[in-house]
């Protein structure tokens, strides 16, 4: 195994967001301000939709048949760790909801909030 780089996020007090990173070893993610919705369902309960995700690799592109029609995701683990955090959303079929294409789903019970 290699060398890991990791990015660290900096929430500057004017924007008053927080950083969310990996529950088991705190390694950033994103911020509140990329948060798009937290109305969303994960595997496990809660999910926020995110703009934009750091440190996080990619599995293998899957179609998974969910609530809202089927659609081509991958897996996402955080690159310190190895757990799996959420996914992204690689093509969705449905036009309506070509809006998640290349974004994250990161799960609420996966995430914390890293002071």
């Amino acid at each position: 195994m290699g060398v890991i780089f990791k990015r660290y996020l900096d929430v500057a007090p004017a924007h008053s967001g927080r950083i969310f990173g990996c529950l088991d070893c705190k390694t950033h993610f994103s911020t509140s301000n990329d948060i798009l919705s937290k109305a969303f369902q994960g595997q496990y309960g809660k999910a926020y939709l995110f703009n934009t995700v750091i440190n996080v690799a990619e599995g293998v592109a899957i179609d998974r048949h969910m609530t809202t029609g089927v659609h081509t995701v991958c897996d996402i683990r955080c690159v310190a760790c190895n757990a799996v955090v959420g996914w992204k959303y690689l093509t969705a079929w449905e036009p309506c909801e070509k809006y998640k294409e290349g974004r994250y789903i990161l799960e609420r019970n996966c995430i914390v909030e890293v002071p």
